[in-house]
């Protein structure tokens, strides 16, 4: 009777467990593919006159387009929109560095909700969300991560010298050396990580992040040739250099991208899931190149409210789906966050808590059950960048306002609550007509003062890096989370740029802890006050020596902020110790209480005031 009884419970626990695979097999797998900086125009299938995309037009022509679809105007923003469906205002990224580029911790990831629902999660390429504990993959729902922190490539808290040739990525939470392009590594692991997928009997979710074609404009070679040929049979062909000298490498990378959807969608057919994954290709923000020779029928780039700024294309294929209306532009407003939702409803995934979401679900547009509402309206909203500040300041550009929103409706656009334009009269937004329309303002306005009065509270909340964890310790700190301060380029670092500012750090428990300075990050190997010894790939040692001759670091409390535009001390005095030409870095030893605190640094220079430490490894012993 025992052995029969167990037998039993065995049996039970089998037919459970071969209920849920097949529950789980019967799921759609999912992959996202979102490109940086691409935008709108940069698709033949857009009418780019340049450009080729054969791969993405077919694949377009067989998904629902939106026809007008937007995201942020800056990159970080609409990935934690994507990741969150949730304004950026509402989940605490709002810029793309300056210490505002953290997703709260305390949010639900689309990497989260994946992975509580079965699947197997995989993230490859950029994430931009946060290179530090907890916010990185590993801590946001992925298994399975590839990847780079910050904006781009050669970033300052990117392994120094990657140039989008087998260079060094953090593959689950250890850096590793891959051989190859960039762009292609990403796709070519995506591709590892669905075999493997597969071989385990799971749906699976991908998220592959290109950084091209953001700047700088790196390119293969088999890519350059065939665009140089593309635009010197072009109508640009011998008018300007200087653009021929940007735009060739520029949409070099784009092809590259096309090449590697096309390589992926066979692959997906080989394996034989392409029917049932759902796949969404989108841009993370407007054009960066657009304005210089193809607009595609609209004002703005990259960084700006007009619609060039921030409406991209999205193309959403399910072969499986009972999708209407492919190859077709869907009408309507819809944005990055919509995208969350839907495939919560499209995959029927159960949330793990009641979420707040910003998004809509366009499931049943999808499948032609119903429109968009025509009377829909969408707040953009962001943090501007600090590009000419050296010293945070208290009412610095980064702080979000208000009156710093785009409000769409309709072909309505009201731009900081002192432009309004009639895309339906005016699509290249040259005349404000604010004053001739103030029924139209004042309806708009309305819904701006609803969005405002729901994020104002925590909008400008800088998010905190958590030390003296074990999921990480030690916390490497770089000049591209200080506050309100702009560096994100290795090249600044080389040139020694006379930047600082503090970093925002909450202890996680008391203890002694190690805070070591450095000019250079420690895998150059390079004395503070020398040249970096890294040899890049031309066999070239970069950077400027500076003559500093001392460091310093101060430590306070969240309360004392006031006192940091003033640049006094808090919390304590400091500690200063003098920096040899021999030093590649200077250590501090301090104990810490739990808590949120300031960690500012300085490097002296003899005679020329002083810079921040752009690194600090910060150790729990």
């Amino acid at each position: 009777m025992k052995y029969i009884l167990v037998l039993s419970i065995t049996m039970i626990t089998c037919l459970s467990f071969a209920q849920k695979r097949n529950q789980l097999n019967n799921k759609p797998n999912v992959i996202i593919i979102m490109t940086d900086d691409q935008g709108y125009p940069e698709l033949s299938i857009h009418g780019n006159p340049i450009l080729k995309t054969p791969n993405l037009d077919k694949f377009a022509e067989s998904s629902v387009r939106f026809g007008e679809f937007h995201a942020a105007p800056m990159c970080a923003p609409s990935r934690g929109q994507l990741m969150t469906g949730m304004d950026a205002a509402k989940n605490g990224l709002v810029n793309v560095s300056s210490g505002r580029a953290f997703l709260k911790p305390e949010l639900p990831t689309m990497g989260d909700i994946f992975r509580v629902n079965g699947y197997s999660t995989g993230v490859f390429g950029k994430w931009h969300l946060g290179a530090n504990y907890p916010y990185r993959p590993q801590d946001r729902g992925f298994e399975e991560s590839i990847w780079f922190p910050s904006s781009h490539i050669g970033s300052v808290s990117d392994y120094w010298g990657n140039d989008y040739f087998d260079d060094t990525y953090w593959h689950n939470g250890k850096q590793k050396k891959f051989e190859g392009y960039c762009t292609d590594i990403f796709f070519n692991e995506t591709k590892r990580f669905i075999e493997n997928s597969i071989e385990e009997d799971l749906p699976f979710f991908a998220y592959i992040s290109t950084n091209t074609p953001h700047y700088p404009f790196v390119a293969k070679d088999e890519d350059l040739k065939v665009i140089e040929d593309l635009y010197e049979h072009s109508a640009f062909s011998g008018k300007n250099d200087d653009l021929r000298k940007k735009l060739v490498p520029y949409l070099a990378m784009v092809r590259n991208i096309d090449t590697n959807v096309g390589s992926l969608m066979n692959f997906l057919e080989r394996k034989g899931v392409k029917e049932n994954t759902i796949v969404v290709f989108l841009t993370d923000n407007g054009s960066i190149m657009g304005i210089e020779y193809f607009d595609a029928g609209m004002r703005g780039m990259k960084t700006e409210l007009w619609d060039g700024g921030h409406r991209v294309p999205c193309f959403i294929n399910w072969p499986e789906g009972n999708f209407k209306n492919l190859g077709k532009e869907v009408s309507g407003l819809a944005q990055v966050q919509d995208l969350l939702p839907t495939l919560i409803d499209l995959c029927k995934l159960k949330k793990p808590k009641p979420i707040d979401f910003d998004g809509i679900s366009l499931a049943k547009v999808l499948r032609g059950e119903k429109h968009i509402s025509k009377d829909r309206m969408l707040i953009l909203n962001y943090s501007r960048m600090p590009n000419f500040i050296n010293y945070p300041a208290p009412h610095g550009q980064t702080i979000v306002r208000k009156e710093g929103a785009a409000v769409l409706w309709k072909g309505w656009r009201l731009l900081e609550n002192r432009e309004l334009y009639n895309l339906e009269t005016d699509p290249l937004q040259k005349y404000n007509i604010y004053e001739k329309n103030l029924k139209v303002v004042k309806k708009m306005e309305d819904q701006l003062d609803i969005w405002w009065d729901r994020v104002k509270e925590n909008v400008n909340e800088p998010q905190k890096i958590i030390i003296g964890t074990d999921n990480e310790n030690p916390s490497v700190l770089t000049a591209c989370d200080w506050l309100d301060v702009f560096i994100d380029q290795q090249p600044q670092i080389s040139k020694g740029i006379r930047k600082n500012s503090y970093w925002c750090l909450d202890v996680s428990q008391a203890g002694d802890y190690e805070i070591e300075l450095r000019r250079w990050p420690k895998e150059t190997d390079s004395p503070i006050a020398g040249q970096c010894k890294m040899v890049d790939r031309n066999g070239n040692i970069g950077g400027t020596a500076l003559p500093i001759v001392s460091a310093s670091i101060y430590i306070g409390g969240m309360e004392l902020r006031s006192s940091i535009a003033e640049k006094r001390p808090y919390g304590f005095e400091g500690l200063t110790k003098e920096v040899t030409p021999e030093d590649k870095s200077i250590t501090f030893d301090v104990h810490l209480k739990p808590g949120p605190i300031y960690l500012h640094t300085f490097f002296h220079l003899k005679d020329q005031g002083t810079i921040g430490a752009y690194y600090a490894y910060v150790t729990r012993k």
